[in-house]
């Protein structure tokens, strides 16, 4: 996670390029494949692209999408947010997202951060005025939601957000300051929202965890979100045991405070064991439908769970902060629902 002071952010004016007009040649070669009945080449699939002018950016991020083709209209869309040290096109070749993006039929927002902002490329988590609600970095990252669902009309009802370390922290954050516009999250190796208001207890939350109670922690959301009464985000809490980065009790204090905020035990519902060493605990709502998972993968150090290969339980592929694991983009997809 290592968040580092960020300097001075120079605000940077972000232009798409325009498209090259084709050669003659090519449009020649064209021309005789239509007099001779050849096929046209196929559509380019769908890749990762920069997206720009999408708000007035006050947390001088920048946004790309990755949108399978023929996406239907009130799709899900998901936002995925990086470690520190990574970009948007880390996140999107090794977690696994894209697989169910396409499988699933859902768009895909990567924010992505830069060392203009931060010197370790970290999503400023700790920092009040970047993630406070309508402030900074966490405005920047609604301003990418409102953009994207206009652009390609996505259901407001089922916007989804994820991310890894720094990316996970801030996660924690968007919950709690958007619970309005999230309908769930995945905290990957995070902390709780509300931990750290300074660099000096970024890292004591980093490394040794906060321990408060759960009326505490779930204070600190109700207080982020102005006033929110629900209904609240659906949260996905994944830790590797031997995380020597983030601090495994994090976990605990995580499922602490949402299991408060929605006014349920902290006593597991169920619990059963995955692949990779998995466990995971479901802890229901009112209702009996699991508000809160928490996935804990034993022996896994600090960063997200992916499984290369080509089962439908099996995604992304090993990287630094990539391990080898379980496909933690799989369960999460599932617990949201976005697989029905």
């Amino acid at each position: 996670m290592n968040p580092t002071s960020p300097p001075s952010r120079p605000r940077r004016s972000w232009r798409l390029t325009r498209p090259r007009p084709a050669s003659p040649a090519a449009l020649v070669l064209s021309l005789i494949a239509l007099i001779l009945g050849l096929s046209p080449a196929p559509a380019r699939a769908a890749s990762l692209q920069e997206i720009t002018g999408f708000g007035s950016n006050p947390g001088n991020l920048r946004m790309f999408q990755y949108v399978p083709d023929n996406l239907p209209a009130d799709a899900p869309l998901v936002v995925a947010l990086h470690g520190c040290t990574q970009n948007a096109s880390d996140y999107y070749g090794h977690s696994g997202w894209p697989k169910y993006a396409d499988m699933y039929g859902f768009a895909l927002v990567f924010p992505q951060t830069t060392s203009s902002n931060n010197l370790n490329s970290c999503f400023n988590w700790y920092q009040p005025s970047d993630y406070t609600r309508d402030r900074g970095e966490a405005l920047s990252i609604k301003q990418m939601v409102d953009s994207a669902t206009s652009r390609h009309g996505s259901d407001p009802s089922r916007v989804y957000i994820t991310g890894l370390s720094a990316g996970g922290a801030m996660t924690s954050a968007m919950l709690a300051g958007y619970p309005d516009v999230f309908a769930g999250g995945a905290i990957d190796s995070g902390v709780p929202a509300g931990c750290a208001t300074t660099l000096s207890s970024a890292l004591t939350c980093q490394y040794s965890g906060v321990n408060k109670t759960p009326q505490q922690w779930g204070d600190a959301v109700r207080s982020a979100s102005g006033g929110w009464g629900g209904p609240w985000p659906r949260v996905a809490i994944w830790q590797g045991t031997a995380d020597f980065t983030v601090n495994p009790s994090n976990a605990t204090e995580e499922r602490d405070q949402w299991t408060n905020v929605w006014g349920i035990s902290q006593t597991p519902s169920s619990t059963r064991t995955l692949t990779g060493g998995t466990t995971q605990a479901v802890y229901n709502d009112a209702n009996g439908r699991p508000a809160v998972e928490t996935f804990s993968v034993s022996g896994m150090g600090h960063g997200l769970a992916v499984n290369p290969g080509s089962g439908i339980d099996q995604c992304g592929s090993t990287g630094t902060y990539y391990l080898n694991s379980i496909c933690s983009s799989y369960w999460t997809a599932k617990f949201w629902g976005l697989d029905t």
